[in-house]
């Protein structure tokens, strides 16, 4: 299962999700939209727009199951820890 993380590098919640997933093993790839530039920001906010139009974070992405926030019961359940 595919975890992909798109976060802010000063985002105490995208830190949280991060910790979370890596206590429990969780092998997963995240992008800190804060420290992207020019093209590749924009290009990266609107990939997140597509699943969080509110463009929160993190916005994690568990296969296709897409969470909004550090939701530790959410992330649990579609891990299946």
């Amino acid at each position: 299962m595919t975890v992909k993380m798109y976060t802010l590098s000063t985002c105490g919640h995208c830190k949280a999700a991060k910790q979370f997933l890596g206590n429990h093993g969780v092998a997963h790839e995240f992008t800190d939209v804060d420290l992207l530039a020019g093209d590749a920001r924009k290009s990266t906010l609107d990939e997140v727009r597509k699943y969080n139009p509110g463009c929160s974070f993190p916005t994690i992405l568990v296969g296709d199951t897409v969470i909004i926030g550090f939701n530790e019961q959410a992330l649990r359940e579609a891990l299946g820890l």
